[in-house]
């Protein structure tokens, strides 16, 4: 592990392979281990995978819950560690993705964001209130009965994997405030979507859907991708919403073929 100070917060990262540079970014409720197949796999590419403010191994410093912060985080890491790159996004870390795609297009080469919405609902709003509202204590039974069902459902093939990757996920939030600081800039797009700052984007953009994701359907990726201007569009066939935990082969596979360009 390495650590990096951008902006007064040490952000805890991962280097593996040899290449281009490649920044991953992780989902809610996960740190940069959840791309360790990838950092394994892809060793023709230089990946850098961090911990995103109040999950894994980074503090969550001064938290305002808003896209733009996680964004700014993302972007000052490139700016000091990788230099301009791709940047792969799942979930919360596609919408950081394609923030930092619109507002800093000399540093963001190339997106790939995986499970990912530019806009969530109501029920989706109400959703994180729930969630934010019990990770104000992680250590009790309520978030962690809460987290083990949301993790249940945002599996469609692994269950076997069901209690590794809650204990996963329960070590990446810690003391919830990171988890808080996020589901906040999550809930934001409910009435400030990200949708209409797609169209500053132009730099090349794959979207990922997997088919039986229920959190961000293939719905969710049909508006990113009709909202931008050089996209291509990719299915991951029978994978839930953990789809790097459901198929992490496909995942790989995707990854492989749009930052390298071969199967």
């Amino acid at each position: 592990m390495s650590v990096v100070n951008v902006d007064g917060l040490d952000i805890a990262y991962t280097a593996a392979g040899a290449g281009a540079p490649v920044v991953l970014v992780h989902g809610l409720a996960e740190d940069r281990h959840s791309w360790a197949v990838q950092q394994r796999e892809l060793t023709e590419l230089r990946t850098f995978a961090y911990d995103q403010r109040g999950h894994g191994e980074t503090p969550p410093g001064d938290g305002d819950g808003t896209l733009e912060q996680l964004g700014r985080d993302l972007l000052g890491f490139i700016e000091q560690v990788t230099g301009p790159a791709a940047v792969v996004g799942f979930s919360l870390g596609g919408a950081v993705a394609l923030w930092a795609a619109a507002e800093r297009p000399d540093l963001v080469d190339r997106a790939v964001v995986l499970g990912t919405s530019s806009v969530v609902g109501r029920a989706a709003a109400a959703f994180y209130a729930d969630r934010i509202e019990k990770a104000t204590d992680t250590r009790s039974a309520e978030f962690r009965a809460a987290l083990r069902d949301d993790t249940a459902a945002a599996l469609a093939i692994a269950h076997e994997r069901l209690d590794e990757v809650v204990a996963g996920r329960l070590a990446a939030v810690g003391d919830g405030r990171g988890y808080i600081n996020a589901a906040r800039a999550m809930a934001a797009l409910h009435g400030a979507p990200l949708t209409p700052r797609l169209a500053d984007i132009r730099t090349h953009v794959d979207v990922v859907a997997a088919t039986a994701d229920t959190f961000c359907p293939p719905k969710a990726s049909a508006i990113i991708t009709h909202a931008l201007a050089d996209v291509t569009y990719h299915e991951i066939p029978g994978a839930g919403h953990l789809m790097n935990v459901d198929a992490p082969g496909a995942v790989t596979g995707v990854l492989r073929t749009t930052l390298i360009g071969r199967t």
